[in-house]
Parts: C-alpha cells; sequence; structure tokens
C-alpha cells in the first residue's frame, strides 16, 4: 500500500513547506514528508539507495539552482524515475508552464491555494489519490 511509501515535496519557500507540514499534521496523513529545497537536492535524495522511493513528488517550479522543470524533464528522462507520478503544485498559472509540464509528462499541474483551508483541501485530495493509487514496479 501506498500508505507506507514517502512523499517527496520539492519547495524551496520555508512557509510552503511549513504549509504542507501543518496539512499533513492536521489530516493526519501517515506518510513520511521528505523534503528537498530544489532539484538537485531531490535527485540526491531519490538516488541515495537508502532513501525509500516515494509515492509521488509533489514538485515546485520556480526554484533555485535546479527548478521544477528542470527536474521534471530529468526525471521523465530517466529509467528509474519516468514512472514515478508527479504533480506540479506551484504558484505559476503561466500557460506555457502548464503545456510544458505535460508536454514532459506531469501526471497533474496545481496552483496553490492562497488561503489555508483551500490548502488543506488540496493536500487532502492529493492524499486520497496518492494512498489509492497503484505504483509501477
Amino acid at each position: 500500500m501506498n500508505s507506507l511509501h514517502p512523499v517527496l515535496l520539492v519547495e524551496d519557500d520555508a512557509v510552503d513547506v511549513m504549509t504542507v507540514k501543518r496539512c499533513f499534521k492536521q489530516l493526519k496523513i501517515p506518510n513520511d514528508l521528505m523534503i528537498a529545497g530544489n532539484g538537485e537536492e531531490a535527485i540526491v535524495l531519490l538516488s541515495n539507495p537508502e532513501t525509500p522511493l516515494p509515492c509521488i513528488i509533489l514538485l515546485d517550479i520556480n526554484m533555485p539552482k535546479m527548478n521544477g522543470l528542470e527536474l521534471l524533464h530529468y526525471l521523465k528522462s530517466s529509467s528509474n524515475f519516468q514512472k514515478m507520478p508527479v504533480i506540479m503544485l506551484t504558484s505559476s498559472k503561466e500557460e506555457t508552464d502548464v503545456n510544458k509540464c505535460f508536454e514532459l509528462g506531469v501526471a497533474g499541474y496545481l496552483v496553490k491555494p492562497v488561503e489555508y483551508q483551500s490548502f488543506v483541501s488540496t493536500i487532502e485530495l492529493l492524499s486520497a489519490y496518492w494512498s489509492k493509487s497503484e505504483l509501477p514496479q
């Protein structure tokens, strides 16, 4: 069951990280939450054989060093990670970003809600998705 797998949040904004952690706690989500501050940190985490693979990656677009689009391209080009579900959770409403993410194989694109309760609802919806989804072997 996917509830045994962690969730990887790739996010550089400390307030958004804190908000996601708070949502996990409020919703009593059993998955561990792994945090990477940018795409490079995410690759290091994912490449570590001692780190369990996540059931889903929640990915921001605008980050330093390696942004979300660059990481998404890397993941979908890698035989080790190409089947891993990635959901963009970003503040960007740019049509070019949405289109590029889907061209690269993103599983979904969600704009981060501003209001906390809407953020909770978004994380609750995502939790239902990843807890019931089957992962490729």
